[in-house]
């Protein structure tokens, strides 16, 4: 009974009077590390071999535990009050950046992530607060490597955290405040010692409680008065985003990864105002100019093909996946395609404002300044280089803001249809006349380029493209009837290249093309000549797949149809109406021109035709036991027997590789008509197939 009238008794007291005990406890162990700075003499003793750390976590805790004993919450209590008037913050910050004793800024650093975290009172505000914040960050995030990476990753986070759940911080933190006729330069640079000493006289505790209506006066006027606010220096200079920004360089994989998870959420921030301030800052040109020096590293001696080669790599995997082969330059580029995969991540998930910012400045800063004059350039390498790594970035590309930005860097904003003598003025028509450039590599490489564009969802590149050049019809001549049949317009057997010759040759060609699915009785053209048309353009003498128990195009029906879904349901936001408008009769007739791409593609289709088909005939006859190579060729190219070199083995591979082309061109014609699509009962292809 005695015992528990004493413990209740020791709670009244400690009930009545514990903000005396706790700032005087919390005054005593502040002045315990600043008399280490008085008294010391050995300058080599790491901070924590001291006392400095224990009574900096005895600080902590009796802030943290007085807060959770103040009966109003949101008040100050006595022992923050203090630390917040006698600008503890500034003078740890100070004592940080002398890094004495050695250690000192980490001990700082994590004094300072504990207090933001643990304190639930808004501390940010404070002048006396964000103003040692903002010094703190700049002593780091600068040097990849510093001993203090892992304490400053911490403590930014512990900001980013707070910013996300109040936006209005993120002025303080990215701007910084300060009173209107304050000399910053004299009192923001205090040496340790002098500041140590001022701070043991008038640290002392005062006999009794302080008035708790002088220490909330002066809580308020800690605040930042609006009227008397200014910018802490230009907004540029931000602190934070320097310190992210160098920390996500860092070597350690950990600290780099953290640092773009907390730029990551500080740009997703939800207030419009904040937004705003974020884009005002140097968040937006750190970030590309981060971007901009790893394209810089890369080596002039990439190899495109190495650089066409490279998948898999991730902002948060900013390596190639160790399975590749190796190969000069290898780290450099994936540094830069994981950096740039990061720009994308960050524009997707930022708030609008900061996404549009960042995906122009990313266009311009290294699109346009950068890659534009490599892409133009004479030299073939640099072309050849360009192109690879754009063709790779829009592969990588997802977010809808860098797209657009994208998009009008290679077409431009003009939709308006190109005329046959126009010169090419814009980046989109030379990267056209690059798909037929002298050089094979310029060509396939920008032909690849396209080929992942038109991939992207973007309604812009098909118009831009293709469809401006078609929307009119004029490709539809005006008052004349459309032949019965396609076949009407087709005399197969007086083409000089399909002859007797070969009748006797081994082969056993069928009278006509294998069979196509049966058409649709709505007057147009029968799916059945159009497969058709594409099937006979390789003559039947130089056929090989019936052979092999293969059954022609519907191979390649499956991935065709694959592909046309996937088209389909590409374009179905966009609105695009089921049939195309009615001619208007007494529109006059325009020549038609189909577009520099179209024509482009058509005019290196037509060259094929011309160099394989053109002198098949005449050149098989050159071959001595032509049938039977070829088949061993198919037979080769599928795998099924062992590769040896043949005479004339590049014209055979062109022969087999140019039939099944042509199948896959039947298959696509055949998927994609009519509108509504036949019903595919499709089985699986047989394994194998060219």
């Amino acid at each position: 009974m005695l015992s528990r009238l004493g413990a209740l008794l020791q709670e009244a007291v400690g009930a009545r009077e514990p903000s005396i005990d706790l700032l005087e406890a919390f005054v005593e162990h502040w002045k315990g590390i600043t008399n280490y700075y008085i008294e010391s003499t050995d300058e080599n003793t790491p901070a924590k071999k001291t006392d400095i750390p224990w009574r900096l976590k005895q600080m902590l805790d009796i802030l943290v535990y007085e807060e959770k004993q103040q009966a109003a919450a949101g008040e100050a209590g006595p022992c923050l009050e203090y630390l917040l008037q006698h600008k503890i913050l500034e003078t740890l910050c100070t004592l940080g950046k002398a890094e004495y004793p050695p250690g000192m800024r980490q001990q700082v650093l994590q004094f300072f992530s504990k207090v933001l975290a643990q304190v639930q009172h808004p501390l940010l505000h404070y002048l006396n607060v964000h103003r040692p914040v903002q010094k703190l960050l700049r002593l780091g995030g600068t040097v990849p490597g510093s001993l203090t990476e892992k304490e400053e990753v911490q403590f930014t986070t512990v900001l980013c955290s707070k910013i996300q759940q109040d936006p209005a911080l993120l002025t303080y933190i990215l701007e910084g405040k300060k009173t209107i006729g304050r000399k910053k330069a004299s009192r923001e640079a205090t040496a340790p010692l002098r500041e140590a000493a001022s701070v043991r006289d008038k640290d002392r505790p005062p006999s009794k409680a302080p008035d708790s209506g002088t220490c909330g006066a002066w809580a308020s006027s800690a605040q930042l008065p609006a009227e008397t606010e200014e910018p802490d220096g230009p907004i540029g200079e931000s602190s934070l985003i320097t310190s992210l920004i160098g920390l996500c360089k860092s070597k350690k994989g950990r600290v780099a990864l953290k640092a773009q998870e907390n730029l990551l959420l500080l740009v997703r921030v939800a207030s419009q105002a904040a937004a705003t301030c974020l884009v005002q800052s140097s968040a937006c040109p750190a970030v590309v100019e981060r971007l901009c020096q790893l394209h810089q590293s890369l080596p002039s001696s990439l190899d495109p093909a190495d650089i066409a080669a490279v998948e898999g790599i991730s902002w948060r995997l900013p390596s190639a996946p160790s399975d590749e082969a190796s190969f000069p330059g290898k780290e450099a580029l994936a540094a830069f395609l994981g950096w740039f995969d990061y720009c994308d991540h960050l524009i997707t998930e930022a708030h609008s404002v900061v996404s549009d910012a960042l995906a122009k400045a990313v266009a311009e800063k290294l699109f346009v300044e950068i890659l534009q004059p490599q892409l133009l350039h004479v030299s073939e390498q640099s072309v050849l280089t360009s192109t690879a790594l754009l063709t790779v970035m829009l592969r990588q590309l997802r977010a809808p803001a860098l797209l657009r930005e994208v998009v009008a860097f290679l077409l431009g904003m003009d939709q308006q249809p190109a005329a046959p003598e126009d010169s090419p003025r814009t980046l989109c028509a030379h990267l056209i006349r690059h798909c037929d450039h002298l050089s094979d590599e310029i060509s396939i490489a920008t032909l690849r380029l396209f080929e992942e564009l038109l991939q992207k969802p973007h309604e812009q590149i098909v118009r831009s493209l293709i469809l401006c050049h078609l929307e009119g019809r004029a490709y539809v001549a005006r008052g004349s009837p459309e032949p019965e049949s396609y076949e009407d317009t087709l005399d197969l057997e007086e083409d000089p290249y399909f002859t007797d010759s070969f009748l006797d040759s081994g082969f056993q060609p069928s009278a006509k093309p294998p069979p196509a699915p049966a058409t649709n009785p709505d007057g147009r053209t029968a799916v059945t000549e159009i497969v058709n048309s594409f099937l006979c353009l390789v003559p039947e003498e130089a056929k090989t797949s019936a052979f092999l128990e293969e059954t022609g195009y519907d191979t390649y029906v499956h991935d065709a149809y694959g592909l046309f879904q996937e088209c389909s349901s590409r374009v179905t936001p966009w609105g695009w109406p089921l049939a195309p408008p009615p001619l208007d009769p007494h529109e006059p007739e325009r020549p038609f021109f189909e577009g520099p791409f179209l024509q482009m593609l058509f005019d290196r289709m037509s060259r094929i035709l011309e160099q394989v088909i053109g002198d098949l005939m005449q050149r098989i006859q050159r071959v001595p036991q032509f049938p039977g190579k070829l088949l061993l060729v198919r037979r080769q190219l599928m795998g099924q027997v062992p590769g040896e070199q043949l005479d004339h083995q590049t014209f055979l591979q062109g022969v087999v590789v140019l039939e099944e082309f042509c199948k896959e061109l039947a298959a696509i014609a055949f998927v994609k008509f009519p509108p509504h699509g036949p019903h595919l009962h499709l089985s699986k292809p047989p394994e194998g197939h060219v």
